[in-house]
């Protein structure tokens, strides 16, 4: 068994895994103050909750966009398992071809979204992450990374919203189902948020397949994405595991 983490700018997923099979997933705040020996404390307690012995995995793999924590979970890791983490990142076999001006530049996530989904879904394909940040990723029809798209998330751009504004309130967005016109400020809010993104992600796929000249199928994964889709016309494949699916797929493929 093996860990599987990808942390995000808000939150860190954690997965254990057992080759390609997912054991189960938790997750924890992305915290750039906790210490590796805190971080080791707290997976070592998710491991007691699963009923799984520490002594039985055997390696990690780490996806990160918060380069400060890179380095906390990799010796949280060690301390933990007696075994270096790998980081997913130039010199890393992961079988993406990318094809951008600069592929160092990629995203360790975004490549194991690419990854997984050139491996479990058809091509061509737009990959939606949709968390702190809303990025697309562009696979053709070879399953190569030709480019991509990223704008702000649904939380960012919710935050901006009532920081920049003197009456509007912090809102959530879970309940029921969303109106488009919003007869108070609480509802209004929550239109312009989901059917606003909802409407921009819809614009936006169909700009990226007139781009391409493909009707490629569309896959979302991310906190948020369970939120949006229901306000998409567009049709959407929601996995939430992707980005785990893809680092299960590059730690195979680095193993031995």
């Amino acid at each position: 068994m093996y860990f599987a983490i990808n942390i995000g700018n808000t939150t860190i997923l954690l997965g254990l895994m057992k080759e390609q099979e997912i054991l189960f997933t938790s997750r924890l705040h992305t915290d750039r103050r906790s210490t590796a020996d805190e971080y080791a404390v707290m997976i070592r307690e998710l491991l007691y909750i699963h009923g799984v012995s520490v002594e039985d995995v055997h390696g990690a793999i780490v996806s990160s966009v918060v380069p400060a924590l890179q380095t906390v979970i990799s010796e949280a890791i060690q301390a933990l398992t007696g075994h270096e983490a790998l980081m997913v990142g130039p010199g890393v076999k992961n079988g993406l071809k990318i094809r951008i001006d600069d592929p160092g530049q990629l995203g360790a996530g975004q490549v194991a979204y690419a990854v997984a989904a050139a491996a479990y879904y058809s091509m061509p394909a737009i990959v939606l992450g949709i968390s702190t940040a809303t990025s697309f990723s562009v696979l053709d029809r070879n399953g190569s990374y030709i480019g991509g798209v990223i704008m702000p998330g649904i939380r960012v751009s919710l935050d901006a919203l009532t920081g920049a504004t003197s009456q509007l309130p912090q809102i959530g967005l879970a309940g029921r189902k969303a109106k488009v016109i919003g007869t108070n400020t609480i509802d209004a809010m929550r239109s312009g948020v989901l059917h606003g993104t909802a409407a921009s992600l819809d614009g936006m796929i169909a700009k990226i397949r007139a781009e391409i000249g493909e009707d490629a199928m569309v896959i979302a994964t991310g906190r948020q994405a369970k939120e949006i889709i229901p306000y998409c016309s567009t049709e959407i494949v929601y996995d939430q595991d992707l980005v785990l699916k893809g680092l299960g797929i590059i730690y195979e493929k680095n193993r031995k």
